[in-house]
């Protein structure tokens, strides 16, 4: 009888220790937060490109909330003004791709924006429409954290959402405009910035204007000089699986796309594929 129960045990031990492996594990903003800022940990943090969209719709707040749920560490978005000076989440500069209307942002009024509904890349239509920046921010408080892509030069009415809504310590910013960051800085002091760098010289200057906590690279520059430079400077390093090696996680072969993607130690990853992303680098022990 004790002999049986022994081994139950060691079966239930066994069972919850495979189903822990393979699962993604639940996040909390806090635990986000400290790996964040930790540039020598070795935990890979995953950002959902647009929300985690695929079968769903970008930018939304159905992809954002799928995002939480999943465990996923970082949400991107992209923030663009309205004619009438509200901000709303939109890639491009028109709404023709992922609505069921037509025109440029910045000559629609919110109004006008907020009578479409969202649409995905086959055509089919969302019940959600349009989100304005306030409203996803009220979803993301205190569960994940924000990657403002600024399509918009307004910065005064992001950092006056961030306030209104107690965000403000919850996201950073990006862009390749380095006046643009320094004018964040300006309107948000303790500001997190990530700015995108195309050389090491670049990566050399960003350093030394924003000491920033990460440096978007790109692949054509993803050297170990470049990477250990960064951390040298207790940055983490940004690198992208978009394109090519999404399409290779969503093939099957993801082993080989995480291996490039990590090959000299590149420590926060964007991808199209978060769900994926997130299971193949806990079932290798990067997270």
């Amino acid at each position: 009888m004790l002999l049986n129960l022994i081994r139950y045990f060691l079966l239930l031990v066994t069972l919850i220790a495979v189903a822990c492996k393979s699962a993604p594990q639940a996040n909390s903003l806090k635990n986000i937060q400290a790996e964040f800022q930790d540039s020598a940990s070795n935990k890979v943090l995953v950002a959902a490109h647009r929300g985690a969209h695929l079968d769903n719709f970008e930018n939304s707040i159905a992809s954002t909330l799928k995002c939480i749920e999943l465990g996923v560490d970082i949400v991107e978005v992209d923030v663009r003004t309205t004619k009438d000076g509200h901000l709303v989440l939109m890639h491009d500069s028109s709404v023709d791709r992922t609505t069921n209307g037509s025109g440029k942002v910045e000559d629609l009024t919110l109004k006008q924006i907020r009578s479409l509904r969202l649409k995905d890349p086959s055509g089919k239509l969302s019940k959600e429409t349009v989100p304005t920046f306030e409203e996803f921010l009220r979803v993301t408080k205190g569960k994940i954290m924000v990657d403002i892509d600024m399509k918009t030069d307004n910065v005064e009415g992001i950092v006056s959402a961030l306030k209104t809504t107690g965000t403000l310590d919850e996201v950073f910013y990006f862009d390749n405009d380095y006046h643009q960051l320094n004018r964040v800085k300006e309107l948000h002091a303790t500001a997190q910035i990530m700015p995108r760098a195309y050389s090491l010289q670049m990566v050399d200057s960003a350093i030394t204007q924003f000491s920033p906590p990460v440096v978007h690279i790109d692949d054509k520059f993803y050297t170990q000089e470049v990477v250990d430079f960064i951390e040298k400077k207790q940055s983490r390093v940004w690198i992208n699986t978009l394109g090519d090696l999404d399409k290779e996680i969503a093939k099957g072969n993801g082993l080989v796309a995480i291996k490039e993607a990590v090959q000299y130690g590149a420590n926060i990853i964007q991808t199209d594929e978060p769900e994926k992303l997130l299971q193949l680098l806990q079932e290798n022990g990067l997270r």
